[in-house]
C-alpha cells in the first residue's frame, strides 16, 4: 500500500492528520490526496532516504540564516 506524507492539516468525521504525518492508504486515495499541496507520496526506502526525498521536493530544508554578527 502506498504511503503519503501530509503537508497541510486535514480532518474529517473520523480522522485528523497534521503536517508531517505519514499515512498508509490505498492506491486510489494516494493519487487523490498526493497533489503536492495537501500531501506527497513517500517512497518505500529507508526512513532517512524518504525524508531526504521529501526535503528535496519541498525546496531544500531550512531557510538560510541572515548574517547578524557585527564586527
Amino acid at each position: 500500500m502506498p504511503r503519503i506524507r501530509i503537508l497541510q492539516s486535514i480532518a474529517g468525521t473520523d480522522f485528523s492528520w497534521a503536517p508531517g504525518d505519514e499515512i498508509q492508504v490505498d492506491g486510489a486515495a494516494a493519487s487523490a490526496w498526493a497533489d503536492g499541496e495537501r500531501a506527497e507520496l513517500v517512497e518505500d526506502t529507508e526512513q532517512g532516504g524518504a525524508e531526504k526525498a521529501a526535503v528535496r521536493s519541498r525546496g531544500g530544508g531550512r531557510a538560510r540564516r541572515t548574517e547578524t554578527r557585527t564586527t
